[in-house]
């Protein structure tokens, strides 16, 4: 690759490193495992550079191979950790509401099916439109909406989120007539 080529490289990196981090962290829900998607994506990107700095939509283009590359984790990924419902630690409360509130969304994202939290996340936290996630997974508008619908559903019926919400009774019973994220549609 040529100077200039590293150069364009280097300045694209920079200047989107922020974003593809932070999308990153919500599809796979760890900070560490954010960085090294980031990575794993820009280290593919770097290899087919002239393909990706011709693209329409350079952004668009490394967040796809992202995506891709966190699916092909997913998929070749051996179990290594055990899920439980307690830590061995003893939590410390946050004092703020918001980041209670930020932390709880993002558990209840990783709660989500991948494709469902992948849906959800590029629509509402990377504000692309269905028809540029559908040409980023390569599916049908029909099967990203879909998927879309089924993820805020499940969010709106997570109990966690439902008990932030403000009525923890109500939500053990009716989850999903009494949730109403926020800035998320019905």
């Amino acid at each position: 690759m040529s100077n200039a080529s590293d150069d364009e490289f280097h300045n694209f990196m920079t200047g989107r490193w922020p974003s593809l981090v932070r999308t990153a962290y919500l599809l796979t829900g760890s900070h560490h495992d954010a960085e090294d998607l980031a990575q794993s994506a820009l280290t593919r990107a770097y290899a087919k550079w002239d393909k990706v700095r011709h693209s329409d939509d350079m952004a668009a283009y490394v967040r796809r191979i992202m995506i891709h590359v966190h699916a092909d984790g997913f998929r070749r990924r051996t179990v290594r950790e055990w899920f439980t419902s307690r830590l061995p630690e003893t939590a410390v409360a946050d004092r703020t509401a918001q980041v209670e509130h930020r932390s709880a969304l993002v558990d209840a994202l990783a709660r989500l099916p991948l494709r469902q939290r992948s849906a959800v996340v590029l629509r509402y936290f990377e504000d692309m439109t269905p028809a540029q996630i559908a040409a980023a997974w390569g599916t049908r508008e029909s099967t990203v909406r879909s998927q879309i619908t089924r993820g805020l559903a499940g969010l709106r019926d997570d109990g966690v989120l439902a008990a932030l919400a403000g009525d923890p009774q109500e939500a053990r019973t009716q989850p999903s007539d009494s949730v109403a994220l926020k800035g998320m549609p019905r």
